[in-house]
């Protein structure tokens, strides 16, 4: 069939109905709806197409409310059907996301209207080359590729469309096609053929008026002039109209008996185009008026290194034909002032001259200065060069784009539009003729560009911006300083101008070595004053393009540069830009049009650190300490009433989100799992916050907000994601609280430093924190983690084993829940204290508050809290020997932990299911839990989850004879525990000591 007449790999239709065949096996689509989506990806050529224009695509004014949900579950199924084998959440190959919108990477030939188009070139070429029958059968071959009514089975005012356009565009062919078969003297062929066109479309004249023609050679004067008749009374019945002038012309030159219209001699296939630097036949005399071949391309770099790959794809993208209307291949390559793009541009242009004989032009439109370049006079020296004298030169804009397209109508020309301002200063410089291409450079992303591909340069690969530093430094220094080498070129950002500035000062200067620029670039404040040489400068390479800014964008530009993190959402930019989400999305996509900004995905932001700290200098240049502190509390303000939504759905019930002092508005989240996520994906830009904040406060009012977002961010630490930066970011807030003398932030800080020193099992110095809390808290009369604090408290001396102090404390808070009338609280007491009534034998009582606590979470709809009260009288069922009911609440409540995300709690239910198995003698489940339990834990590196995991793991593998594997497990956890001080350590080695060798000794510890 023509959708698959390329065998292997994808392949994809839509001259016909929409199809797609992996190795020649037809794929199933799915609902119309879903193929309408497929098409439209198709038909925009892996060009990025964004939710709300598939939504007005397919559905038009009637779409439904959540036609966004129904998008993405159209567009997940795809991913499904096109890459079957795709592991889960690894990131699709085909259909792609970009920026906020999908993408279809097609393979080459991949479409069947890419070779359709392609096939018209073909024959187009040959046409003018004098090989007419080839640029016939070229044609009809191209043809052949139809399957019926293209996108058939689409729906959608898209694909009402294109389905118009993809008509018109092949009766547009076929019309060529005839004239070609009138040219060979196949008038007789096709006329049947035209009979049938004519029916089918019997108001468009060129068709008639070749079936006249033919019928005229075939010496039917009479049927000729009878096809007249009848257009002429359906266009005036149709249409109300008389035939056109060119129709009523052949009909006036058909009654005379015209000489002209016979058909003439076939033409001879006339030969091959001459090739550069091949002579000409001898009988072939030069053209009187042969146009000059302008060879205006800048000189390319001779150390031109990396974008390999990149540069393959630009010149496979000019030399294809394009399956647009227009036809010609236009490159548009974007990106931030220094990453290249002239560069790129000027060496793919070199590259590629053998595929435009005809010569290659260029013009510096300097889009980004004062003087930006007007098309006219880019068109003017064009035309000059082309041999157009200067006083036959038009002097209005249309004027001179008409005749520049029309000198290169026949010719195989290459333009280079380089450094452009808008898509508005280049539309006119572009050719018209499929037999030439264009490559435009812009700062600004040109999406309004007709028909260009779109290319968004980035920074160089590592490995490149090293071989670019040494191509201009010299190999010998870098390599003998190879990892100096490397922190210089990541100080650079990776951007090849900043690299080759600070390469050619290096090899400028013999006495310095690689190292000797490190310091040099590891001060921030001075880094951008080490990038400059000669008339070369990243800082004015910048400030071009910050210049272009309107006053509203420029503002953004510089108040953004303010958090120290490592990315920002697009809410947070609102907060920090005092502006609605609406408003700011607006600037920060304008920024990220201009390149000074990076969409790395929907709804996030970052600078390229280079960009960030030239935004900084222009920011202290023009916003004073007040402002910038200001957007500094809107930000952290921001987050913190996020952070008290996350807290909230988190854990139900709770009393903390109650006791922050939050000021502004957050994000609101419609689900604890969601609120997980948020707060795990924008971790490092919330410590980063913190940290800052620290550093800024004076007060106890200015650091307050940081201290209770770290109490916020409690859920963050269940996950495991970010240990360390709890660790630092709450000691940060502990020592500026301590040196301002602010207690309400000492307490929170020395609180969530409780929490992290507990997670890491320091028992000591967590019960320290936790009493220092209670005595702070107690004091000043703060509730905010009371009654967690006393709960805390009784945790850790519990798990020292001093069970009867462990449940006086837990009194201690069931008492404070209580007068406070927190029923999560007290549930948390039942749930936790029982595993310390365990301890001390009391099994009944441990059962009877485990299910008390599992029965109030569940009655207040606390999903955090069921499961955690589920693992708790997990624990104590499997103790008592009731191990079929402990597995179930350990299998419930490990499902809801990896669902929501809680790596720690998933650790550690995995070891006690595991403990169950054991204990039930299915030692083979034992041994799977107890692996899963131990990646998790060296994943998030949780070293006394690490011992726990190997300690069971080691009983599990001795039930299963694994002798040698179990001792090496038992061994390692001895370790851990011992370096933590934990109090299984002695556990361990009373079972150490009494587990024999294979050759019978007793095993020393």
């Amino acid at each position: 069939m023509a959708g698959q007449s390329i065998e292997g790999g994808l392949r994809f239709a839509v001259l016909g109905p929409v199809r797609a065949w992996r190795d020649g096996q037809e794929l199933d689509l799915g609902t119309p709806l879903q193929r309408s989506i497929l098409g439209m990806l198709l038909l925009r050529e892996g060009r990025a197409v964004t939710p709300n224009e598939m939504i007005d695509a397919v559905w038009g004014e009637d779409a439904p409310p959540r036609a966004l949900g129904a998008l993405r579950t159209y567009v997940s199924r795809l991913r499904t059907v096109l890459e079957p084998e795709r592991p889960a959440r690894s990131r699709p190959e085909l259909l792609t996301s970009i920026g906020r919108g999908y993408a279809l990477r097609l393979p080459e030939d991949g479409l069947d209207l890419t070779r359709f188009e392609r096939g018209i070139a073909g024959a187009e070429t040959a046409r003018k080359s004098g090989r007419l029958a080839e640029a016939a059968d070229g044609l009809r071959a191209a043809l052949a590729l139809f399957e019926g009514e293209p996108l058939a089975g689409a729906v959608g005012p898209y694909a009402e469309h294109q389905r118009d356009r993809l008509i018109e565009r092949r009766i547009s062919v076929v019309e060529t096609l005839m004239d070609m078969d009138l040219e060979l003297g196949n008038h007789a062929k096709i006329v049947s053929e035209l009979i049938a066109l004519t029916a089918d479309h019997p108001l468009r004249e060129r068709l008639r008026a070749q079936l006249m023609l033919a019928l005229y050679r075939c010496g039917r004067q009479g049927d000729a002039l009878n096809v007249f008749t009848e257009t002429r009374e359906a266009l005036i019945d149709e249409l109300g109209i008389e035939p056109g002038p060119e129709l009523t012309a052949l009909h006036q030159r058909i009654l005379a008996a015209d000489p002209a219209l016979a058909a003439a001699p076939v033409p001879a296939e006339a030969p091959q185009r001459r090739q550069q630097g091949e002579p000409a036949a001898e009988e072939e005399p030069p053209h009187a008026h042969e146009l000059p071949r302008p060879a205006q391309l800048p000189a390319a770099v001779n150390d031109f290194t990396g974008r390999r790959e990149l540069a393959g794809r630009l010149r496979s993208l000019l030399s294809a034909q394009s399956p647009s209307a227009e036809g010609v291949p236009v490159a548009a390559i974007s990106g931030i002032g220094g990453v290249g793009k002239t560069t790129l541009a000027v060496h793919v242009a070199h590259a590629a001259d053998d595929l435009f004989p005809d010569g290659q032009l260029y013009a510096d439109l300097q889009g980004y200065t004062d003087e930006a370049t007007a098309p006219e006079s880019a068109l003017g020296g064009f035309l000059r060069a082309l041999g157009i004298p200067p006083d036959v030169i038009p002097d209005g804009l249309a004027e001179r784009s008409a005749l520049f397209r029309s000198i290169l109508a026949d010719r195989r020309i290459l333009v280079l539009l380089d450094n452009a301002r808008d898509a508005r200063q280049v539309a006119s410089l572009l050719p018209g003729s499929p037999g030439c291409a264009a490559i435009v450079t812009s700062r600004g992303k040109l999406a309004d560009l007709p028909s260009a591909r779109l290319i968004d340069l980035d920074v160089m690969e590592p490995d490149e911006a090293l071989s670019l530093f040494a191509a201009v430094a010299g190999p010998e220094r870098v390599a003998a300083e190879h990892g100096a080498a490397m922190d210089v070129v990541a100080a650079c950002g990776f951007l090849p101008l900043a690299v080759r500035i600070v390469a050619a000062r290096l090899a400028a200067r013999p006495s310095w070595t690689v190292a000797s620029l490190v310091p040099r670039l590891a001060d921030e404040q001075r880094r951008l004053d080490e990038m400059r040489v000669g008339n070369l400068a990243v800082e004015a390479t910048f400030a071009l393009g910050y210049g272009q800014m309107g006053s509203r964008a420029a503002r953004a530009f510089r108040l953004l540069s303010l958090p120290n993190g490592p990315g920002i959402s697009c809410g947070a930019a609102a907060a920090v830009l005092a502006m609605s989400a609406f408003e700011a999305e607006e600037v920060l996509e304008s920024l990220v049009d201009a390149s000074l900004l990076e969409a790395p995905a929907p709804g996030r932001y970052r600078f390229h650190g280079l960009l960030k700290l030239f935004a900084r200098r222009e920011l202290d240049k023009s916003e004073p300490p007040q402002a910038r502190a200001l957007a500094l509390r809107r930000l952290l303000g921001f987050y913190l009433a996020s952070a008290q939504s996350a807290h909230r759905l988190a854990y139900e019930g709770s009393m903390i989100p109650a006791n922050l002092v939050v000021v502004g508005s957050g994000r609101a989240f419609d689900s604890a799992d969601e609120a997980v996520a948020w707060l795990i994906s924008e971790g490092d830009s919330l410590f980063a916050a913190i940290n800052q904040a620290a550093a800024a406060a004076r007060t106890g009012e200015q650091l307050l907000p940081a201290a209770d977002l770290l109490v916020a961010m409690e859920p963050l630490l269940e996950s495991g994601t970010h240990t360390r930066e709890f660790d630092q970011g709450t000691r940060a807030v502990l020592a500026t609280a301590q040196s301002i003398g602010d207690q309400a932030g000492e307490l929170r800080a020395r609180y969530v430093l409780g929490r992290v020193l507990f997670a890491g099992n320091r028992l000591r110095e967590a019960e320290e924190q936790f009493r220092r809390v209670h005595k702070l808290s107690a004091e000043r009369g703060e509730k905010i983690v009371m009654g967690e604090v006393l709960n805390a408290l009784a945790v850790v001396v519990g798990r020292q084993r001093r069970h009867t102090e462990a449940l006086a404390l837990f009194d201690a808070a069931m008492g404070f829940y209580r007068e406070n009338g927190v029923p999560a609280g007290e549930a948390l007491v039942l749930s936790y204290s029982a595993r310390d009534h365990l301890g001390l034998g009391q099994a009944e009582d441990a059962i009877a508050a485990a299910e008390k606590g599992l029965a109030i979470f569940t009655e207040i709809g606390s999903g955090a809290g069921t499961a955690r009260a589920r693992y708790h009288l997990g624990i104590v069922l499997s103790r008592v020997g009731r191990l079929t009911e402990a597995v179930h609440h350990h299998a419930e409540c490990l499902a809801f932990f990896r669902a929501s995300k809680q790596r720690v709690w998933e650790q550690r239910v995995c070891s006690r299911l595991a403990e169950t198995f054991i204990a039930a003698e299915r030692h083979s489940d034992a041994v799977r839990h107890a692996e899963q339990a131990l990646v998790v834990s060296r994943e998030i590196g949780h070293p006394y989850g690490e011992a726990l995991s190997l300690t069971v793991l080691g009983k599990a593998l001795r039930g299963l004879g694994s002798v040698t594997r179990s001792s090496d497990c038992l061994r390692q956890a001895f370790e851990i525990f011992s370096r933590l001080g934990a109090p299984e350590a002695g556990d361990l080695k009373v079972l150490l000591d009494n587990i024999p060798d294979p050759a019978g000794k007793v095993v020393e510890s």
